[in-house]
Order: C-alpha cells, then sequence, then structure tokens
C-alpha cells in the first residue's frame, strides 16, 4: 500500500474534552465542538491508580469514536500529572514507570496509538543528564510492556526543574532509547514559547520549526497543543491563553495551519475558556481554507 503523503492528510483539529462519566464520553464531547480531533485523560489525572476498563468502556469508546469518524491517529490520551519518568528516587520511580505502564496499557485497550506526557524533572537532586537517561529508560520499560503504542514526548516550558524544553533535550531522550521508533513528540507552542523558541512572526517560526526539524525531525511529530501564552517570551512558566489574546498572537497560528508539515496529527486546544473552543476550531480551519483559496 502506498503511503499517504501529508498534502494529502487533513488537518485535524479539536480540543483536550472532558471524560467525565467516563471515556466513552470523550468522542461525544469532541464531536459536539464540531471537532475532528480531540485529547482526553483515561482515567483521573491526579490520581495514581484507577479501576481497570471495563469491557462495556471499551466497546462504547469505541462504538463512539467510529459513529463520529475518529481514527486512533486523531486522538491524543495524555497520562497523569503525577507521573515523573525521570524521578531521582527509586521508589517513586518505580511508582511512575508502573502507572505509565498502567496508562500505556490502557491505551492499547482503546485502540488508541499515542500516550502523550511531561518527560520528567530532577527536582535538583541528580543532574539533568543522569535524569534524561533515565526517563528513556521509564520509556524503554513500559514500550516493552505494550504492542503498538507510541509514547509522544511533549514539549515543556521549563519551569521549575521539568526538562524537556529545550530541543535538544527531546534528542537526547530518544537517541538513548533502546527503542526510538516507539517514541514521538507533541509540541505546545505555549510550551516552547514560554522555553524561549519565537513564535510572533512568520519569521520566527520559521526559525524555531527549523530548529525542531534540525534537532528531532517532523517525523516525529504526533501531536500538537494550540494555545496561546500568557507568559512572556522565555518566560520558563507554564500559563496558557486563549488564541490571539496571549504573548504568542495569531500569526503562529496562520503558519500552522497552512504548513503541511502540521497535517495528519491531532491539533488539540488546552485553551483557558472551554466556551470558546468550537470558535477557535473554526478559526484555525479558516486559517487553513485561506491557503487552499490562494492556490
Amino acid at each position: 500500500m502506498q503511503a499517504v503523503s501529508n498534502t494529502q492528510k487533513p488537518y485535524y483539529v479539536g480540543a483536550h474534552v472532558s471524560a467525565a462519566g467516563g471515556v466513552q464520553n470523550a468522542p461525544l464531547n469532541a464531536a459536539a465542538i464540531g471537532a475532528n480531533a480531540f485529547a482526553l485523560f483515561t482515567k483521573n489525572q491526579r490520581q495514581w491508580v484507577a479501576k481497570p476498563l471495563a469491557d462495556e468502556t471499551i466497546e462504547q469508546f469505541k462504538a463512539n469514536c467510529a459513529e463520529h469518524s475518529f481514527l486512533p491517529e486523531q486522538i491524543l490520551p495524555h497520562d497523569s500529572y503525577l507521573i515523573n519518568l525521570g524521578h531521582p528516587e527509586a521508589e517513586p520511580l518505580k511508582k511512575s514507570r508502573d502507572a505509565f505502564v498502567d496508562e500505556m496499557q490502557r491505551c492499547e485497550q482503546l485502540g488508541l496509538c499515542y500516550l502523550n506526557f511531561h518527560p520528567g524533572s530532577h527536582l535538583k537532586k541528580i543532574d539533568e543528564k543522569t535524569c534524561l537517561a533515565t526517563i528513556s529508560e521509564s520509556i524503554d520499560i513500559a514500550t516493552q510492556e505494550t504492542e503498538q503504542v507510541i509514547a509522544v514526548i511533549e514539549t515543556t516550558a521549563g519551569q521549575g526543574s521539568n526538562l524537556g524544553y529545550r530541543f535538544e533535550e527531546i534528542a537526547a531522550i530518544i537517541d538513548k532509547s533502546r527503542f526510538p521508533e516507539r517514541i514521538g513528540v507533541c509540541i505546545d507552542t505555549c510550551h516552547i514559547f514560554a522555553a524561549g523558541y519565537d513564535l510572533r512572526t512568520f519569521e520566527a517560526c520559521e526559525q524555531s520549526f527549523a530548529e525542531f526539524e534540525r534537532l528531532i525531525g517532523f517525523d516525529k511529530l504526533c501531536g500538537m497543543h494550540i494555545n496561546d501564552s500568557k507568559i512572556a517570551l522565555g518566560g520558563r512558566v507554564d500559563r496558557h491563553h486563549s488564541l490571539g489574546q496571549g504573548e504568542i498572537g495569531w500569526e503562529a497560528f496562520r503558519y500552522i495551519m497552512q504548513d503541511d508539515r502540521f497535517r495528519g496529527v491531532p491539533l488539540c486546544l488546552e485553551t483557558i475558556d472551554e466556551t470558546t473552543w468550537p470558535e477557535e476550531i473554526q478559526q484555525l480551519r479558516q486559517f487553513a481554507g485561506e491557503k487552499q483559496a490562494a492556490q
């Protein structure tokens, strides 16, 4: 079968929707806002342990995805915020690794192909190089416990001792892995801007995404979080804003929606006002339409 090129793939645009009442509700919530992509938590993101997914829940989730034409490649599940795959202490590290394996297995049960996660933090107790190696080892453990799910590293803002805010750090995690083919990347626009990658103009986007291509490569891009930023460039603090209302402005989002490299992966809003998600989704699609109309 011939591979489909990025220029032939659609833009998948949506948001991180609620899974309250069960994961089977997430595709319904995504469809309700006009999305053709979505992110979700497969369990409570602030608890270590959750009940196993019931067969009925799994079947209903898949049925609802099918009914609303959501393929696995359009869905970007996110793991628990408690997990730290680079933890410097043995017991918390094992707890994080066990929880991450469980999250990967839940995605596999749901028929999903991605699990998005924050790479980890050194907590100022070990050096960054050691922490990055620990994260790689943690990912390798989880991929050996699953068959197909891709571990998708999210770019961070570099707040506190969080790693993954420089493209070089993410590249190092991938390079140290024994299974690099099972690792992808999610670019969060707010996070990379807060980390120092300028997105405020077309030229700035060209330069920042050229760095991503040089150090990581767009073949590793598995999704994006589409957010404006309340924090100025390089502020190293994670504070999302609604599109066009923050320090980034609209130009970056027009750029993304008119660049074929961002086709075919879930582009998910995590902006602060859920009531404006339908309008933000339509605005992003309008940007894509502007390019098509000009061609």
